[in-house]
């Protein structure tokens, strides 16, 4: 093989070299706007955009590589990134819906397993047991008890007690008491010489019988 041969054939190989770059640079620049398009008409920014770009990065990379690499053809090369971005943007877009059914599939179960539990008329775990409440109770240290979405905790402080409630004769709901609340006795001694002067004294005695009670009210 003579000079000239080799140069034709370098020339050729230089002319191949360039159409793979021209052809790279066009996969750059579609690559380039269909990002910035994507990333204009997301809906969720942050963490989804950036793995959106990633993805079709992961994409791009790897149509390159068969381009300059492989002699993979541009069309080729373009059908793997269009592949990549549409499998990208399905994730992007699937995720939150998944994320969604997974919660509320979670929030049902709970639901179900506290509905099954015996709290319909008070508790709480203490170390894997229930302890029921149903007549009332203190708690004296720190524990943990389900609420509707999410996990209470009393005793925190110090000792708290549990009191149940029931319905008074006016129909509200409250701490019921007991005791202490007996009737009030007023004793009063009179002492009149007669029936005359006992007449007299009436007003004041009903005075005095009328503060007295006014008092056992206030005590009570």
């Amino acid at each position: 093989m003579d000079s000239s041969d080799e140069f034709d054939e370098l020339h050729d190989q230089t002319d191949t070299l360039r159409e793979s770059i021209s052809n790279t640079a066009a996969i750059t620049a579609a690559f380039d706007a269909e990002i910035k398009r994507m990333a204009s008409t997301i809906s969720s920014a942050g963490n989804d955009v950036k793995a959106l770009e990633r993805g079709m990065t992961g994409g791009l990379r790897k149509a390159l590589d068969g381009v300059v690499f492989d002699g993979l053809k541009a069309s080729d090369a373009l059908r793997t990134v269009a592949n990549s971005i549409v499998a990208t943007a399905f994730r992007a877009a699937s995720t939150p819906v998944t994320d969604h059914f997974g919660g509320l599939m979670a929030h049902g179960v709970g639901g179900l397993i506290n509905g099954v539990m015996p709290f319909a008329k008070g508790g709480t775990f203490t170390q894997g047991r229930v302890t029921p409440f149903a007549v009332g109770g203190v708690v004296s240290s720190p524990t943990s008890f389900p609420i509707r979405g999410g996990t209470g905790l009393m005793g925190e402080a110090g000792p708290e007690a549990i009191m149940p409630l029931s319905r008074g004769l006016d129909g509200k709901l409250g701490v019921k008491s007991q005791g202490g609340g007996g009737g009030v006795t007023v004793v009063m001694n009179i002492q009149t010489p007669d029936a005359a002067s006992f007449q007299r004294c009436r007003s004041q005695i009903a005075a005095q019988m009328s503060r007295a009670l006014q008092q056992g009210q206030r005590n009570r």
